[in-house]
């Protein structure tokens, strides 16, 4: 098989420093676009933490992954706070435009997204969707909408309303026959009335995700947020409980279509009892056998909420 290299390698972040790049097996390498954000989320610290949004050199970007794919890895995962602000502090959003000239690299790879606000996306979904369209990028969308109610929305300064989040959504939908999607949503906002949460509940119903990231409201100190009254912890941990019934109810259903289906899929991962983890072009996980940084086709015999079982086809 392919032979994969695993020596740690060092980029400049647009003049920053030298740091490593940070590699999580030999079949993965992550490399960050950006550091801050421009947002100023009433319950967030990153801003604290991070500053302001810096996006990095797109050439620098561009040769990393360059260096990565020559060396042999196979996913490559491009993190930041918001890949969505990415070039904004530059003059213009100029993350499709990374995606294009990421895709002209040679080599059989995939590259996944990392989260994206849905206040920046919205503004630049029909090149977002252009760039897509390369088969080297995952048709996986992380777009955290934090609510199904607008005015808890504006009381968590998010910047984007509901119907933002409900437009990038589908406008992938139907741009792809099949695009994973990841949300956030944290329940027990000081100002989430029972009303508010069955917003949310009612959009995750709606909307569908095949991933939601549930997280209870807990006050980070120096934030706006944390000056609110908060609200019983019971409240939140029931509200979490219905949240988390209806997403594993969705995810499931999601997952069953792919039922019989032969697909080809990226094994990147140990797994446990001779099985490994591997994704398919949009992102979906399947438990399999074969070699990690391998291609491989499978049938898909079973599933769960968040994950596919496949066979190895020969």
């Amino acid at each position: 098989g392919r032979r994969f290299y695993t020596e740690r390698r060092f980029i400049d972040k647009a003049g920053l420093s030298s740091q490593k790049c940070r590699l999580r097996n030999n079949a993965i390498a992550i490399v960050s676009i950006s550091e801050g954000c421009l947002g100023s989320c009433s319950f967030c610290a990153t801003r604290f933490a991070r500053g302001r949004l810096k996006s990095f050199s797109m050439e620098k970007i561009v040769d990393e992954v360059k260096s990565a794919v020559k060396s042999g890895f196979r996913e490559i995962q491009l993190t930041s706070q918001d890949t969505g602000a990415y070039g904004l502090d530059r003059g213009k959003a100029m993350l499709p435009e990374l995606l294009r000239k990421i895709s002209e690299i040679e080599g059989d790879f995939r590259v996944r997204v990392g989260m994206m606000n849905p206040q920046y996306a919205v503004k630049i979904l029909d090149d977002l969707i252009e760039a897509y369209s390369s088969e080297k990028i995952y048709k996986f969308l992380h777009i955290p909408v934090q609510s199904g109610d607008n005015r808890v929305l504006e009381d968590m300064r998010r910047n984007h309303t509901v119907e933002d989040y409900i437009e990038v959504v589908e406008a992938f939908r139907k741009s792809f026959d099949d695009v994973l999607i990841s949300t956030d949503i944290i329940v027990g906002f000081p100002t989430e009335t029972e009303e508010a949460f069955w917003g949310s509940y009612e959009l995750i119903k709606e909307t569908r995700p095949d991933i939601v990231n549930i997280t209870r409201f807990s006050p980070r100190k120096g934030t706006p947020a944390a000056r609110l009254k908060d609200m019983p912890g019971w409240i939140k941990k029931e509200r979490s409980r219905k949240l988390t019934e209806l997403m594993r109810k969705v995810g499931l259903e999601n997952n069953r279509r792919f039922m019989g289906k032969e697909v080809r899929v990226l094994i990147t991962k140990e797994g446990k009892n001779g099985k490994n983890l591997a994704r398919m072009d949009s992102y979906r996980a399947v438990v399999t056998e074969g070699e990690i940084g391998e291609f491989v086709k499978v049938k898909i015999k079973d599933c769960r909420f968040n994950y596919l079982l496949g066979s190895p086809l020969s």
